[in-house]
């Protein structure tokens, strides 16, 4: 590397270059030469230059143009241009300086005078490579720590799934294929509601709070939730109110995919014609997020051994799906789960046998 400022010296006579490189090689500055315009913006692109000593009255390109080109340019705008000039008209430095220049110095000009200007500039530099330096330092810190924070929310969210995966369990403890289940239908979940045109952010508060949807399972008896045959009136009546018990749980919270947990607990079981429970609600007064997941769910519990039923086959279940549209399910909810229906088919077989894939 070298340690010499690098002084480009840009002028069309021979004999002015070689007195500059008499005045400056003694003083410890390396000096690389142009005869143009054209040639000093080449050299700018192959050497290291610090400073320009730039003479104005060139052929071609004039000194003033070849400052506005090299001020246009990102990587050399801050570079210290002196032109040298035998110029002294106010206009022809007035030009210069709207040019970019950042200072002048007069032919014939003074040893003192030309060793002091550069000096100046060479400090005026090295206090911008200095901020440009820090700044780019600064940047890559920010970058690196930006990094780490984005990996530490990263694991925490991964952390905060599984936190809900395995508390959702809980309500559903005696049963077996809890966690599995729980895994599929936020699965499919996810890549229904992606379908339909969800943005990401929606997606991933779904991803975290349709595990929740049947948490109020917790407050209902077992001899209810295990019992192998058909619920009495008087027991259903106490089933349907996991919705609501589940609803109860999750009120209150500030954060989002709790408060769409609370949504969906609350909701899920509510159908398209205004059947369904615990309000009836209708059509679009169920939200998106709740008949996304009740076709989730349902899909799941056809397809799943229960106490009450044995599984349903894929192509059953598929037929009461398709004949639930309009009824139970939103018609375009119904449309969407049948455009993903492969990604559908390959979750249900991967979380049926115990494995594991990325959402």
């Amino acid at each position: 590397m070298n340690d010499k400022p690098v002084i480009l010296v840009v002028d069309d006579q021979l004999i002015n270059i070689e007195l500059l490189e008499a005045h400056l090689v003694p003083q410890g500055y390396e000096i690389v030469t142009a005869a143009n315009g054209e040639e000093a913006l080449g050299k700018l692109s192959s050497d290291q230059i610090d400073l320009i000593l730039l003479d104005v009255m060139m052929p071609g390109m004039d000194g003033f143009e070849v400052t506005r080109r090299i001020r246009q340019d990102t990587i050399h705008r801050l570079l210290p241009i002196i032109l040298v000039t035998a110029l002294r008209d106010k206009e022809d430095r007035i030009k210069g300086i709207e040019s970019g220049c950042d200072d002048f110095i007069s032919k014939p000009f003074d040893k003192m005078e030309l060793l002091a200007r550069i000096r100046s500039m060479l400090k005026v530099k090295a206090y911008n490579d200095l901020l440009s330096n820090y700044r780019k330092e600064l940047e890559s810190e920010v970058a690196r720590r930006t990094a780490e924070l984005t990996q530490a929310v990263e694991n925490i969210k991964a952390a905060s799934l599984e936190t809900i995966h395995r508390l959702s369990m809980a309500a559903e403890y005696k049963d077996m294929d809890t966690g599995e289940h729980i895994e599929r239908m936020t699965r499919y979940s996810t890549v229904v509601a992606r379908r339909m045109g969800l943005d990401e952010s929606s997606i991933e508060t779904i991803q975290y709070a349709a595990p929740m949807h049947d948490l109020g399972k917790i407050g209902i008896p077992d001899q209810i939730l295990m019992k192998p045959g058909s619920l009495d009136p008087a027991e259903w009546e106490i089933m349907k109110q996991h919705s609501v018990i589940g609803a109860k749980i999750l009120n209150g919270s500030n954060a989002e995919f709790i408060r769409l947990g609370e949504t969906i607990a609350l909701n899920h079981h509510e159908k398209w014609d205004g059947s369904g429970y615990p309000n009836n609600l209708k059509g679009l007064e169920i939200p998106i997020e709740a008949r996304i997941v009740a076709i989730a769910d349902v899909f799941d519990a056809l397809t799943s051994k229960r106490p009450y039923k044995q599984a349903f086959s894929i192509e059953e279940s598929l037929a009461i799906i398709k004949a639930g549209r309009g009824s139970q399910f939103d018609p375009e909810v119904v449309d969407a789960f049948f455009a993903v229906q492969d990604e559908i088919l390959t979750i249900h077989k991967y979380f049926g046998s115990g494995k594991s894939i990325g959402y």
